[in-house]
């Protein structure tokens, strides 16, 4: 969620630098790009790949063209070296502030478990071409970076809150011609199709937590395009709620991105170091020895970030991670209770089941009576089938007796008095003792109700039905049938 957050922030960053008058709107446009992502990935991995392949070369292009240019232009004199601008030191150069400068800095790494994570939806054989993707990101990842800090050390650049530094290199080296615009434009789209590597893992990922049972199964269910709608719609809906929360602000989102991922970092490497231990397969001490490595530099580097980050809102990633692991381990240990009660192992043959089957009745009407007409059919020779009137008015219950004898249908009409005007309370009585004989007595109670045709006249009748539903819903051996009769315009 957070990933998805930063990279459109950034993205929507880029926009504002190069259109000062779209700032106060950067919430509202890192809501659109991400229900975009959101829309194109629910129509397809294969689908959304080809969507935003376009970009990506477009965006590698630009970049590099940029860099190439600044490098020849600095080396031809072209472009004359500035120095920095001085700005007044605001803290005192210590080792904290390396530390934390450091931890901002490594966010530039995230990004690379997408394709270890994504590797079944490669092409076969889908490991290789995965390995081959990974190499040629991180060579690509590394000229970028070194080129545009280099760039920006030589030409004098610092970062504002107003402007972004790749957009100071395009402005320095174009002023505002159609390159920059077009650097913009592929940095804008690139940093926004960013945040598809989390829309093509997290669902994928959270089927995988889904499928043992650490989340709401749910996400394990595949939409009509074949693709995991739910975690796609979930990831979507928060990482906007993010970019409201902390107003479309790159630097306000990413402490709380970096602690999250480089701990996510560290127990994937640490995991794999378990899983070389135990498993020992040809060659394992090598690959335990890169997998143990990796998960000693990240975790140096969540320390640092936890540490330096702490105050600037990475505080809140410290406290929500255990909460949220606190939440998966509490959904697990309830779906392993659901399917230790629901096992039929240690069953012994079903008991013979006792049913009797009640009608409540407020009124004789037309909708009653379809009601006892369908109670009926669902009696056997055995099975009891009884109306229940509850009498809070004695001069009503006589009309309805006098009708019942006539449109009962034979149906026996039991009338239970109410002094105090409850309706609930003494048909819960009535079950109870119905029920108190024996754990093998079903009681199925049938529930007319006359719905109106249009929304509005539904608040001028009493909603007497929905309250009796909502009091028998969670009883034990209680099934409750509603029939409805529709009335006309």
């Amino acid at each position: 969620m957070l990933t998805v957050s930063v990279s459109v922030a950034a993205g929507v960053a880029a926009v504002t630098s190069a259109f000062p008058q779209f700032a106060p709107h950067k919430v509202a446009l890192g809501v659109v790009c991400v229900t975009a992502v959101a829309l194109a990935n629910i129509r397809g991995v294969r689908e959304s790949g080809r969507i935003f392949a376009v970009p990506t070369y477009f965006f590698i292009v630009c970049f590099g063209v940029m860099i190439l240019e600044g490098f020849y232009r600095l080396a031809t004199g072209s472009l004359p070296r500035r120095p920095p601008p001085a700005i007044p030191a605001s803290e005192a150069f210590t080792w904290f502030l390396i530390l934390r400068a450091f931890s901002s800095g490594c966010t530039a790494m995230t990004g690379t478990e997408a394709i270890s994570n994504g590797i079944p939806a490669f092409r076969p054989p889908e490991s290789r071409n995965a390995a081959i993707t990974l190499g040629w990101m991180a060579v690509i990842l590394g000229t970028f970076f070194v080129g545009i800090t280099l760039l920006a050390d030589r030409l004098g650049i610092v970062p504002v809150a107003e402007e972004t530094v790749v957009s100071q290199i395009a402005r320095r080296l174009h002023g505002t011609g159609l390159f920059y615009y077009a650097i913009q434009a592929a940095t804008a789209l690139i940093l926004v199709l960013a945040a598809n590597t989390s829309f093509a893992d997290f669902p994928r990922l959270s089927s995988l937590l889904a499928r043992d049972r650490y989340i709401p199964r749910q996400f394990a269910t595949l939409g009509e395009r074949l693709v995991f709608s739910n975690g796609i719609m979930v990831l979507g809906a928060m990482a906007a709620l993010l970019l409201v929360i902390f107003g479309g602000e790159t630097h306000a989102l990413i402490p709380l991105y970096a602690v999250g991922v480089f701990i996510s970092f560290t127990l994937s490497q640490s995991g794999m170091v378990r899983h070389w231990w135990t498993d020992r397969v040809r060659g394992w001490r090598h690959k335990l020895a890169i997998n143990g490595l990796g998960a000693l530099a990240t975790g140096v580097v969540t320390v640092v970030i936890a540490a330096t980050k702490f105050t600037h809102g990475a505080w809140i990633v410290v406290l929500v991670i255990p909460a949220l692991v606190a939440t998966f381990l509490a959904m697990h240990r309830h779906y392993e209770d659901v399917a230790e009660q629901l096992s039929l192992e240690g069953l012994p043959g079903p008991p013979e089941l006792r049913h009797t089957v009640l009608v409540v009745v407020g009124d004789l009407h037309r909708g009653v009576v379809r009601a006892v007409q369908y109670a009926k059919t669902l009696a056997a020779p055995s099975v009891a089938v009884r109306a229940v009137f509850v009498e809070t008015d004695p001069a009503k219950t006589a009309k309805l007796e006098e009708k019942w004898a006539r449109w009962g249908l034979g149906v026996p009409l039991v009338i239970l008095n109410s002094p105090y005007r409850s309706l609930l309370r003494p048909l819960v009585e009535y079950l109870d003792a119905l029920q108190s004989l024996g754990d093998d007595h079903m009681v199925t109670v049938v529930i007319p109700e006359f719905l109106p045709s249009r929304w509005w006249q539904h608040i001028l009748h009493n909603q007497t039905a929905l309250l009796i539903k909502g009091v028998l819903l969670f009883r034990k051996n209680t099934v409750v049938v509603d029939v409805p009769y529709l009335l006309k315009r």
